[in-house]
């Protein structure tokens, strides 16, 4: 016997969104999903080829590579596609990135952790920042001209050096928070920008507020709330943090 049925708009009435991903990446997955509506919203992930250890060339390697990356993703249409890697969107470049994944997804809005983080510090007024990364100084440096050349100023500075992205996942919350303060500390500065999707920023986002007592944004908090913007999605704050509130 043959059933009847009846088709619908499927997983993601509300929006549809992709995030592609690195291999080594343990973290971005799992906070996206604090930070995005409960129902409506369907999120489809792809990973990207990229070895583990972060260089400028590995990082500039994968824009061969997000088209392809991109075209694992259903066959569905996307409202937006994030591209989770906050140091491989500063030597790739936001428009580089976008044009590579636009040309596997032409329909798509784009954005990165870099485009995310600027149009967050704008939404919150903030322009004076301390800066968290656990990169190598090479990869920290184009971060750093980056964020100075879009009209930003960086207060206060500190990584953890760390060049394998495996390590940097079994960076403990609590030395994240003492990071925060650490860097808060050298400077006046409006805000604390803690960089790299792989730290796990989001469940000590709002002590690390109440301690400085200024906003904290990192790449995963950003990408998240930038890709609900460019959805059009609103609703109540999913987690405590200054930028949900914006």
């Amino acid at each position: 016997m043959k059933l009847p049925f009846a088709t619908d708009a499927g997983m993601g009435p509300g929006a549809t969104l992709g995030l592609i991903v690195l291999p080594a990446d343990e973290t971005l997955e799992n906070e996206m999903r604090l930070l995005l509506p409960g129902s409506g919203v369907a999120l489809y992930h792809s990973r990207i080829e990229m070895p583990p250890e972060v260089t400028p060339e590995t990082l500039a390697g994968m824009e061969a590579a997000l088209p392809q990356a991109a075209g694992m993703l259903p066959e569905v249409a996307f409202d937006v596609i994030g591209y989770g890697c906050t140091s491989g969107a500063t030597v790739i470049g936001p428009e580089g990135v976008a044009r590579a994944i636009n040309r596997a997804r032409p329909g798509a809005r784009v954005t990165d952790p870099v485009s995310a983080t600027m149009a967050a510090c704008r939404a919150l007024g903030l322009k004076r920042l301390g800066f968290v990364t656990p990169y190598v100084e090479s990869v920290s440096a184009a971060m750093r001209a980056l964020l100075e050349a879009n009209g930003f100023e960086i207060a206060g500075f500190g990584s953890f050096e760390e060049g394998d992205d495996r390590v940097v996942a079994r960076i403990a919350p609590e030395s994240i928070l003492s990071a925060i303060e650490a860097v808060d500390a050298m400077a006046a500065c409006d805000g604390v920008f803690v960089s790299c999707t792989n730290l796990r920023v989001a469940g000590i986002a709002a002590e690390a507020e109440r301690r400085i007592g200024k906003p904290v944004i990192s790449s995963n908090l950003a990408l998240g709330w930038h890709m609900r913007v460019l959805a059009g999605l609103t609703g109540p704050a999913p987690i405590a943090s200054r930028l949900f509130g914006a």
